[in-house]
């Protein structure tokens, strides 16, 4: 189902505005979800313009999630806190979490009013999985809530998820921001961050520019690319992981982190302005 296929929901939630772009539904759209509004497809066909197949950013950041979730499953971290859940339409966190380790607990954090309506009726009968609500650019607001503080046990690894969010703050400190996420994990912890990726070659970081333009003057109104320093700069204190072996530990794009089996070759211009790291902290 395309972006212009896809219906809007039946009913409008308390609290939301059908009127007015959310980034969770865009995001919704983008993946051919249909739990979007007018208003969330018409910021997709502005992108297209720029970017035809932000179908493949989208589904390139979804499927590197899949992956860096079993990787840090595989690490035997058992505790997450999933930070702008979002309205994945397949594989949501818990369910890859507890498809390996039924006892694993998964506290979603957003508090974007058709996500927390999506949240609780998907998790009405899980009894490991929470959803808190929380402003994820408030650090504090998110580890302080009494869910987060009843469920995740901070004298143990846990794994943090930021998978396509700080790309939509709009704050210079986003680094420290990351920080005041960062310096509360205890040792063992692992971190999953993805983020619209600026490479720096010209022919990309064009269209990458045309893109935040045409996001932060949407009715979503952000977004933003960023550079390898950049991103890098939210991960501080943290032991960045090869995203394949041979390669440097650094940011890469989504479909070449961890791949099941041999990425695209070449990448579309989507597909490589989508980037991600994971680490750990020492």
């Amino acid at each position: 189902m395309s972006p212009t296929d896809a219906k809007a929901p039946s009913s409008v939630p308390v609290g939301v505005d059908p009127n007015r772009a959310s980034i969770a539904r865009v995001y919704d759209a983008a993946l051919g979800g249909k739990d979007n509004y007018e208003i969330d497809r018409e910021v997709i066909r502005q992108v297209k313009a720029v970017a035809p197949e932000i179908r493949y950013m989208a589904w390139a950041n979804r499927n590197w999630l899949t992956r860096a979730v079993r990787c840090m499953v595989g690490q035997g971290i058992d505790q997450y806190i999933d930070c702008g859940s979002g309205l994945p339409t397949a594989e949501n966190v818990h369910q890859v979490v507890q498809r390996a380790n039924p006892d694993a607990v998964v506290v979603y954090t957003d508090n974007d009013p058709v996500v927390l309506a999506h949240a609780k009726a998907l998790l009405a009968d899980e009894s490991k999985t929470y959803i808190a609500s929380a402003d994820i650019y408030e650090p504090g607001q998110v580890y302080d809530d009494p869910i987060v503080q009843n469920h995740i046990d901070f004298s143990r690894p846990i794994g943090l998820v930021h998978s396509s969010t700080i790309h939509h703050y709009p704050g210079d400190d986003y680094a420290d921001l990351m920080r005041q996420y960062i310096d509360p994990l205890p040792s063992g912890s692992w971190v999953a961050l993805s983020h619209f990726y600026d490479p720096e070659r010209a022919e990309l970081s064009e269209v990458a520019r045309r893109m935040e333009d045409i996001f932060s003057h949407s009715a979503m109104g952000s977004g933003w690319f960023r550079t390898r320093a950049e991103i890098l700069s939210m991960m501080p204190g943290l032991e960045i992981i090869a995203p394949q072996p041979g390669m440097d530990a650094t940011v890469v794009p989504c479909d070449l982190w961890w791949p099941d089996g041999p990425p695209p070759r070449p990448l579309t211009t989507e597909q490589e302005l989508i980037g991600c790291a994971v680490g750990y902290k020492p």
